[in-house]
């Protein structure tokens, strides 16, 4: 089955349709969520149904820590993604926010494991910004690979049977087997919110039978998500750094 994995859409609809147009285009069977599909972007409805609607078709979907703040005030955020968050708040109707608030902070399925931060806490959001932090999640479960958002920065780590560590930054396109006898940390770029200074999209497809994971990217219309932004009184800088995927 070929898998399309995406996180940290952050309530930019135009990037999401054109990630779930790309995956289909390329024989996407199932997708899965992991997490963030709120915060920052102006679109929190309209995404939010359309993860509900797919959940409802047999999606994987897991909680992201802007996910859980809409129901949490205990959650603390920089400034302009706490004003996003309590924006956020009033767009959303019950049904949304009981949806947001009862997604699972993992799911395991088969020898993969699918989370928004990292394996080892999934409730403290930590990022995976290094090996070590890779590998601090890695000995956390016995998944082949694990599947996580929540930096915004593509990564893909391996640890061999002596816990030697390797990592590399993957290139658009370029499909990478994920061997057996390592296990592996596939770390996503965002959908909603680059920061790797490409603005296009991000989304990974997985392969279960090959165990080919690819990183892709999906050109989609910035101008558009960013003038929504400012339409709705968010702070500019949310909108000005899609330009600038950072």
């Amino acid at each position: 089955m070929l898998l399309a994995v995406f996180s940290d859409i952050h309530g930019n609809r135009q990037a999401f349709e054109a990630c779930l147009k790309a995956a289909q285009a390329r024989g996407a069977e199932r997708i899965v969520l992991l997490g963030d599909l709120v915060g920052y972007g102006a679109d929190p409805e309209w995404v939010v149904d359309m993860a509900m609607e797919l959940v409802g078709r047999g999606a994987v979907a897991v909680r992201g820590n802007h996910d859980q703040a809409v129901n949490s005030s205990a959650e603390t955020m920089n400034a302009e993604a706490q004003i996003a968050i309590e924006w956020t708040r009033g767009r959303l109707d019950t049904a949304q926010r009981r949806f947001l608030a009862e997604l699972p902070m993992l799911v395991e399925d088969g020898d993969r494991l699918f989370v928004h931060s990292e394996a080892s806490h999934p409730q403290r959001w930590h990022y995976v910004r290094s090996t070590v932090d890779a590998a601090r999640s890695l000995i956390s479960t016995p998944a082949h690979v694990t599947f996580c958002g929540h930096i915004h920065r593509p990564a893909l780590y391996s640890m061999s049977v002596t816990a030697k560590m390797t990592s590399l930054v993957p290139k658009t396109d370029v499909s990478v087997p994920l061997l057996r006898g390592r296990q592996w940390l596939a770390v996503l770029g965002a959908v909603g919110q680059p920061r790797d200074g490409d603005p296009s999209a991000a989304f990974v497809l997985f392969d279960t039978v090959s165990c080919q994971i690819t990183y892709c990217r999906a050109p989609y219309d910035i101008a558009s998500a960013a003038n929504r932004i400012r339409e709705n009184g968010l702070p500019h800088w949310l909108a000005d750094r899609l330009s600038q995927g950072r």
